[in-house]
């Protein structure tokens, strides 16, 4: 379980900070769960179960621990991502949001000049246009039907290559020669990297481009919603410096990154939600 906590006050969060909001986004690999109680902000991460409410409640247990609250003390919770349908946790008022919904308030909360949020997750990533008075969106492209721009297809990447991803991502702003990766599915960019390894490419040009890739793919879905700055940089993969450099090489434009972990946008969003 990781955990994480800070002043909120920095951030003119448009809630009641006399009661206690709490967000929580089930994703396809990890939980995410923020709660707003007063003047803090409290976090928390754990790799997501096969019990939804399993996995809400342990992220609940957590901010209750880090902050002092009791259950009774929970206001309102509203929950969002993959599992949203099935979490339900007794004794607390809940809610379900969608996950562009959550993301787009979480990054307008803070980044009020955002008016692109670009979410990459495990399984699926998402180009969003939002209203930049209130976060509220405006439209929004979906690829959750190929792994290809995703956190999975950087995953196998950097397997392939024999190596974490968090150090897939830091060689890949090594090379001095990205590769060329052309295919669009992940089965056959799997053989290109195959290829590419044992013709002698060196591991910091296929990361690369490996991510000059999947950034291509993001420009694509960008293409049909619009884009405008500023741009904010959310989801499971928002974390990856060679995924955020690959973006803003290929969009020739600054990715915006919070203070906090962006990872938590959508569990944000979600706590504003449930303050709403």
């Amino acid at each position: 379980m990781e955990t994480f906590q800070c002043e909120s006050s920095k951030w003119d969060f448009p809630i009641d900070r006399q009661n206690c909001w709490v967000g929580v986004d089930l994703g396809s690999r990890t939980g995410k769960a923020v709660m707003l109680y007063r003047d803090m902000l409290y976090a928390a991460l754990t790799p997501t179960g096969i019990s939804a409410n399993e996995t809400g409640e342990l992220l609940v247990g957590s901010l209750m621990k880090q902050s002092g609250v009791s259950r009774k003390q929970i206001r309102k919770m509203v929950g969002t991502g993959y599992g949203n349908v099935s979490l339900s946790l007794r004794d607390i008022p809940s809610d379900i949001m969608t996950e562009i919904s959550c993301h787009a308030k979480g990054a307008h909360c803070l980044l009020t000049t955002a008016r692109t949020v670009i979410d990459i997750g495990g399984q699926d990533a998402k180009a969003i246009s939002i209203d930049e008075r209130n976060g509220n969106v405006l439209e929004f492209i979906l690829n959750d039907r190929c792994a290809a721009g995703t956190g999975r297809f950087l995953e196998k990447a950097a397997y392939l290559l024999e190596m974490p991803v968090e150090r897939f991502s830091r060689i890949s702003l090594q090379a001095d020669s990205p590769c060329e990766i052309s295919s669009q599915c992940v089965v056959f960019a799997e053989s290109e990297i195959i290829s590419l390894k044992a013709s002698g490419s060196t591991a910091a040009n296929i990361a690369a481009g490996v991510h000059i890739a999947t950034a291509r793919r993001i420009k694509n879905q960008t293409r049909r919603i619009q884009c405008f700055p500023d741009i904010f940089f959310s989801g499971g993969v928002s974390n990856n410096e060679g995924m955020k450099h690959a973006i803003e090489s290929v969009l020739d434009k600054p990715v915006f990154s919070p203070e906090i972990n962006a990872v938590y946008t959508g569990a944000l969003g979600a706590a504003i939600y449930a303050a709403q």
